[in-house]
């Protein structure tokens, strides 16, 4: 077999595997367990951080580093990746209490791949994920770090050292996606483009597809299996999508044409939503996901950067004009847009039918949903640059801003660490 591993050390094995979705006020991957929906949440929707203010900030905690990944919540833990450095070549993950924004542990690692990145990336451009006793931090250098929830490191894989090719001048992005005791990682490029499963518990490689040598940074969506159904991970790249059950990685189905690079793919129930260079594509996913055909397209659906979403039988998605679409998932069919405020590269979230957009100026737009139109509610300052997408856990909503991480929630003063 080609791979060698690059396991630094391993120090044992925490417990059984459990599913990726989030179970009470969790949020353990990128885009949450839901793709970007809050059931349950009531966030704020008023704040302030700007030029002083501490509006319905709760607290505010310094990172030693830079990077778009976006924070998860698990049990009651905030943990964050940061890169730093000349060459973004040392890591750190980092994790918060969440009720008080005080720092339990940081650890510190060393890059082993290539860390070069576009200017306004970072290394620790990749959402960290979690099975609900494991962390699992990527960062564009495919450098795999599984740690415990009190900082203990489990394995270290080096996905580069098996793989020297892998990479690309501006940087790697893709968030990792665990499912039944399998991280899946999405590593997409020029050279040695591929994806993988590996083993949570232990770092062992399960499986591994090569992939188009086309650099792309969407991110893995993975569904559940139902009972009697498959356990999936949908896979997005320049050239099409494919689907893979989690466990040996066979290919359940494939749609082989050209795909936007950046927005992900949505995974749910039998129906799955990807992006190609010009539409948005919706796809009739078949029994036990063995087969799948499109059931309609749109050019005016078509998202930005922002990834879409769905909420029952409502589909939307952010351009890259800044104008929310609002559609019928069923059809297609365009049932209203409304015009938002800034650029967007950080992906909304719905709590409550109602949207929370945060633009790269670091204001918070939350808009109120309805069946014919949408009302602006607030916009919000948080006074510094946002790329990440936020997290949601009970009524608060945890969001990553170049140089802090946030808990926005019912509160008067704003503590800092």
């Amino acid at each position: 077999m080609r791979f060698r591993w690059f396991i630094l050390i391993l120090v044992g094995v925490v417990g059984l595997a459990t599913a990726s979705s989030a179970t009470g006020a969790d949020w353990r991957r990128f885009r949450g367990p839901a793709f970007g929906i809050a059931e349950g949440a009531k966030a704020p929707v008023t704040w302030d951080a700007a030029d002083g203010a501490s509006k319905n900030i709760a607290w505010r905690a310094d990172l030693p580093g830079r990077g778009p990944s976006s924070p998860i919540v698990v049990k009651d833990r905030v943990v964050v990746t940061a890169s730093d450095g000349v060459n973004q070549d040392r890591l750190f993950v980092l994790c918060f209490d969440a009720p008080t924004g005080k720092e339990l542990w940081r650890r510190s690692f060393w890059a082993t791949g290539r860390t070069a990145c576009h200017p306004t990336s970072a290394n620790a451009a990749p959402t960290p994920v979690s099975d609900g006793e494991r962390i699992f931090a990527f960062y564009s250098s495919n450098d795999l770090i599984a740690l415990d929830l009190d900082g203990n490191l489990l394995w270290y894989r080096g996905l580069t050292h098996d793989f020297p090719k892998a990479g690309n001048d501006v940087g790697m992005s893709s968030s990792p996606a665990v499912l039944e005791g399998v991280v899946v990682v999405q590593i997409e490029n020029q050279g040695d483009s591929f994806a993988a499963g590996i083993e949570g518990a232990t770092g062992r490689t399960l499986w591994r597809i090569e992939r188009a040598p086309q650099a792309a940074w969407t991110s893995p969506a993975v569904l559940e299996s139902p009972p009697g159904g498959t356990p999936t991970v949908l896979l997005q790249s320049a050239n099409g999508v494919t689907a893979h059950e989690i466990h040996t990685g066979t290919e359940l189905w494939r749609i082989e044409r050209a795909c936007d690079l950046i927005p992900s793919p949505i995974l749910q129930a039998r129906r799955a939503f990807f992006v190609a260079s010009d539409r948005l594509v919706a796809v009739d996913v078949g029994a036990e996901g063995k087969s799948a055909g499109p059931i309609w397209d749109s050019t005016r659906l078509r998202p930005g950067a922002a990834s879409p979403m769905l909420v029952g039988e409502r589909l939307y998605t952010v351009n890259r004009a800044g104008v929310l679409n609002c559609a019928d998932a069923k059809t297609g069919e365009l049932r209203w847009q409304f015009r938002l405020k800034g650029e967007f590269w950080s992906s909304p979230v719905i709590a409550d039918q109602t949207m929370y957009l945060f633009n790269s100026d670091g204001e918070g737009l939350v808009v109120k949903l309805g069946d014919d139109a949408a009302e602006l509610l607030a916009t919000n300052r948080l006074g510094e640059h946002i790329q990440a997408s936020p997290a949601f856990s009970e009524n608060s909503i945890f969001l990553r801003s170049d140089q802090h991480l946030w808990r926005i929630a019912e509160s008067a003063a704003a503590p800092t660490n």
